[in-house]
């Protein structure tokens, strides 16, 4: 589908969706900008936009010249509506040039583009943000899903984000950006791109782009060191819209649990109850909506221990009406993994992840996204616990469970199996002595 024009005084939305060169490591595929694309068009675009305008929806894939992509950029960024760009692929630099300021410029790499032919066959980040910057304030939404090779890292790893991003007015711009030595994808789209998708398509109530991101970023199983656009720490300084009355600060909150109405459902149907959430001192909220937002706006917000109480309650509403087994309940396990671990209780994120890996392993097998997905937030979550005696205990029932993912990087398996040696071996012990495997 090409762009149509503004017929009359309607005003028309636009996506620009664009799949630079893949991110390949030893045949490995880091990230596969088409799959990601292809994927990601299959939502409506209305969806995408987050409003109900007429839309247009436009795909560059295998694109070799950059002034193809910044004709395309400049109608988008032209138009009067809503505007969403998405960009993956490969994030690049010029290990020749002399750029100015902080150094050589950033490039998102397109079909055919070398180390020596960078300057000539990618697209050059500043033109990315320079059409951006003309703009008019809001309505335009910017997500990214890079891989940035050997030459860029250090551009990015320097400066802890992506140049320019921040900076643009009226832009809410996401993403993520992971490094030369990311695992490779499993199952083709990427994690963080897939659960944009899944978010968008699971929730009753659309999410804020905000709340889409954090969601998004807390569930993909992301790498360690891959950079997140903004980061949970400038998320912090935001106002993240919240869907029931906040209560006030209350110091050792308890977790009361409030039945909900029988007439209210689980999330994925027309309405859901906000769970019940009470506190010391504080009557119960119940809201209308699905309680995931307020979830994770509480947790961004710092408050972890009541959005810890308000998923317990929520979950056990859940276990009551479906089961332990359900995929309602697992999900909720999920979710209290990623509070878990947005408030650096990993040990905690760890056991959860685990356990939601091993119920999704059991009914949907070892090559379902949920599946390698969960695995991979418990593996990240098990690297970041450092009390020796909390990884020793977590770590083999984390590692049991990689094995059973035949189809899982083998990378990260070697990566638990080294570990929990290193963990078993007594203090002092010759380095490489014999430990036996769980």
């Amino acid at each position: 589908m090409g762009f149509g024009g503004v017929s009359g005084d309607q005003r028309r939305g636009h996506v620009l969706l664009l799949a630079g060169d893949a991110a390949v490591r030893r045949g490995g595929v880091l990230v596969a900008p088409g799959v990601n694309v292809a994927a990601l068009a299959m939502v409506p675009a209305d969806a995408l936009l987050g409003c109900g305008v007429p839309a247009d929806m436009v795909c560059l894939e295998g694109v070799r010249d950059p002034n193809t992509v910044l004709a395309r950029l400049r109608v988008a960024v032209g138009a009067e509506g809503p505007l969403f760009v998405y960009v993956s692929g490969r994030l690049t630099a010029d290990r020749r040039g002399r750029g100015h300021g902080r150094g050589r410029g950033l490039f998102v790499a397109l079909a055919g583009t070398t180390a020596a032919s960078v300057r000539y066959t990618s697209l050059p980040w500043e033109w990315l943000l320079g059409e951006l910057r003309s703009r008019t304030a809001g309505e335009t939404t910017v997500v990214v899903d890079l891989v940035a090779d050997k030459a860029a890292w250090p551009l990015v790893e320097e400066t802890g984000t992506l140049p320019g991003l921040a900076g643009l007015t009226g832009v809410e711009a996401f993403g993520v950006v992971g490094g030369p030595g990311a695992p490779a994808a499993v199952g083709g789209v990427s994690a963080y791109t897939r659960q944009w998708i899944d978010q968008l398509r699971r929730a009753p109530v659309r999410p804020s782009n905000v709340e889409l991101h954090v969601l998004a970023a807390g569930s993909a199983g992301l790498a360690p060191g891959t950079l997140v656009v903004p980061s949970a720490r400038e998320l912090e300084t935001r106002s993240v819209p919240v869907p029931a009355p906040v209560l006030g600060p209350v110091p050792v909150p308890v977790p009361v649990f409030v039945p909900a109405p029988e007439s209210v459902a689980f999330a994925g149907t027309t309405r859901v109850v906000e769970a019940a959430e009470a506190v010391t001192g504080a009557v119960a909220v119940v809201g209308t909506e699905d309680p995931r937002a307020r979830l994770h706006a509480l947790a961004v917000g710092g408050r972890h221990t009541e959005a810890d109480a308000l998923a317990r309650a929520w979950e056990r509403w859940v276990v009551e009406r479906s089961g332990h087994a359900s995929a309602e309940a697992v999900q909720c396990g999920e979710i209290r993994a990623d509070l878990a671990r947005m408030a650096g209780d990993f040990a905690s994120a760890t056991r959860l992840w685990t356990a939601a890996g091993r119920a999704r392993l059991a009914s949907q097998g070892p090559d379902a996204a949920e599946v390698q997905d969960a695995a991979a937030g418990a593996l990240y979550c098990w690297t970041q616990l450092k009390d020796r005696a909390g990884a020793l205990e977590l770590g083999p029932a984390l590692v049991g469970l990689l094995r059973a993912l035949p189809s899982l990087d083998p990378d990260r398996l070697r990566l638990a199996e080294r570990r929990l040696e290193t963990l078993r071996t007594p203090a002092g012990a010759p380095h490489g002595s014999r430990v036996v495997r769980s």
